[in-house]
């Protein structure tokens, strides 16, 4: 069962789009995106790698000025999805 997110205080208004934000369960970066789609409802159903891989995309031009530093930590994250994923295939 989960938790769900007025039990850790999160909110989301709904109908004029703004956010409730928490800079810890909640940062401005993970729910600026122009789709609405709060990117852990996504990466939630993904592996630990693949869902860094996609949060630090998504987030890269949302974050700060420096989205190659995000771009950057998807690029090892997906180095270490692919090096797991041979391991795995060589057992």
């Amino acid at each position: 069962m989960g938790v769900n997110r007025s039990q850790i205080g999160v909110r989301r208004t709904i109908g004029e789009n703004e956010m409730n934000y928490d800079p810890i369960n909640r940062p401005k970066h993970y729910v600026q995106h122009p789709s609405g789609i709060e990117c852990i409802d996504i990466t939630k159903h993904m592996s630990f790698c693949l869902g860094n891989v996609i949060k630090y995309v998504w987030r890269a031009d949302l974050k700060s000025d420096t989205p190659i530093e995000d771009l950057r930590k998807a690029q090892y994250y997906i180095c270490k999805e692919i090096e797991n994923r041979i391991a795995i295939k060589s057992e």
